[in-house]
């Protein structure tokens, strides 16, 4: 008997091409199952070539608050449309959630409804006026609702989620603001660093912040020794014997604390008296987060609770986490930072330094500062 070889071929091609089909609906199945429990997702390229299709955010989920569940149904919208939007609308929306005020009373009643009193007496605004003024805004974009004339603020159940999603963006940018901060003040150093030469500013401002910080710890009883190291890139290191800087996690933005010490501009200064240090002719205190984000790269290495960890900053900007990099019995910071060429004139001098060091000693005689 003569076989059909061309037919046999035809055949089993036919017969892989619906076994293929039956693979792809099974693990569309699976796919669609797993997504729907919560297992997993699948993860595609968002652009893989030209004329690709659209992206798309898929987003669900619910929200309860004592006895009240807030559910959003699966919605979906094309990344076009999002970014698409009225950028002048958006605009409003958020410099109105920006206002901190406004963002206090959402925040407020978002629990538990409060009325107007209440809420003066809460956020301790002093008067009526002001606040009417934001709940009158709030109410009026339909993101308040009140109970009955005179009667209970809240947030109303359709605006709950959106204002949660809104939030929960904001929460992954939050460290955004301290980078807009450490900006700011390069674009405002002469509020730090007063009165300019045609060369620049004095860059040994910097420098005794720095071992300001360092005396903060002598003042505290924990410090004996700080060190200078001047080296020949222009750069500069600080190190001292103190308990180090904390590097616990705060559970307010889940960063260590070194690093919101040296990135939250005015929040972690030492006090006003002593080593404070202003600049003369400046406004305000440089403080170490103002030296981070006036140099071009800042390392901090701390010793304490047996570790060693370090972390690299760029213009003010971690380039890394905090990491651990060894064990240790001691403690103490080391800073190493270079100054940022654009803003200031000339190397360190030594012999000014020694001499500044030398007024410093005479202060607190139970320091040693040594200059390398």
């Amino acid at each position: 008997m003569k076989r059909d070889y061309g037919a046999e071929l035809d055949a089993l091609k036919t017969q892989m091409e619906e076994i293929e089909k039956l693979v792809r609906q099974m693990a569309g199945r699976e796919a669609k199952s797993a997504a729907e429990e919560g297992k997993g997702y699948e993860e595609k390229p968002l652009l893989a070539a030209a004329g690709a299709e659209s992206s798309a955010i898929y987003f669900s989920g619910s929200y309860r608050s004592g006895d009240r569940t807030v559910r959003l149904e699966p919605q979906e919208r094309q990344s076009d449309e999002v970014l698409g939007l009225n950028r002048g609308k958006a605009a409003k929306v958020l410099a109105a959630l920006g206002h901190k005020q406004r963002l206090d009373l959402l925040l407020e009643v978002w629990n538990e409804p409060l009325t107007g009193g209440e809420l003066v007496e809460r956020l301790q605004m002093g008067t009526t006026g002001q606040l009417y003024h934001h709940l009158k805004a709030l109410t009026g974009a339909d993101l308040l609702m009140q109970e009955e004339r005179g009667g209970r603020y809240t947030v109303p159940a359709h605006r709950r989620f959106p204002l949660l999603l809104l939030l929960s963006a904001v929460s992954d940018l939050i460290d955004t603001s301290d980078y807009i901060d450490m900006t700011e003040a390069r674009n405002e150093a002469h509020s730090y660093l007063g009165i300019a030469t045609k060369e620049g500013y004095d860059v040994h401002q910097l420098l005794w912040a720095v071992v300001g910080n360092s005396v903060d710890e002598h003042r505290a009883g924990y410090c004996s020794e700080v060190s200078i190291y001047l080296h020949d890139d222009g750069s500069v290191t600080v190190a001292d014997n103190g308990r180090g800087i904390p590097t616990r996690l705060l559970p307010q933005t889940d960063q260590p604390a070194v690093q919101s010490v040296l990135t939250q501009i005015g929040q972690f200064t030492g006090p006003k008296e002593g080593t404070s240090f202003f600049a003369p002719g400046a406004e305000k205190e440089i403080g170490i987060a103002v030296v981070n984000a006036l140099s071009r790269t800042l390392s901090v290495e701390i010793r304490r609770d047996g570790g060693v960890y370090r972390q690299e900053y760029r213009h003010g900007i971690p380039q890394s986490g905090l990491m651990t990099v060894g064990e240790t019995n001691v403690t103490g910071t080391t800073i190493t930072f270079k100054p940022d060429s654009e803003l200031f004139a000339g190397p360190f001098d030594k012999a000014e330094i020694e001499a500044q060091a030398g007024e410093l000693v005479k202060t607190y005689p139970g320091l040693r500062l040594r200059i390398q």
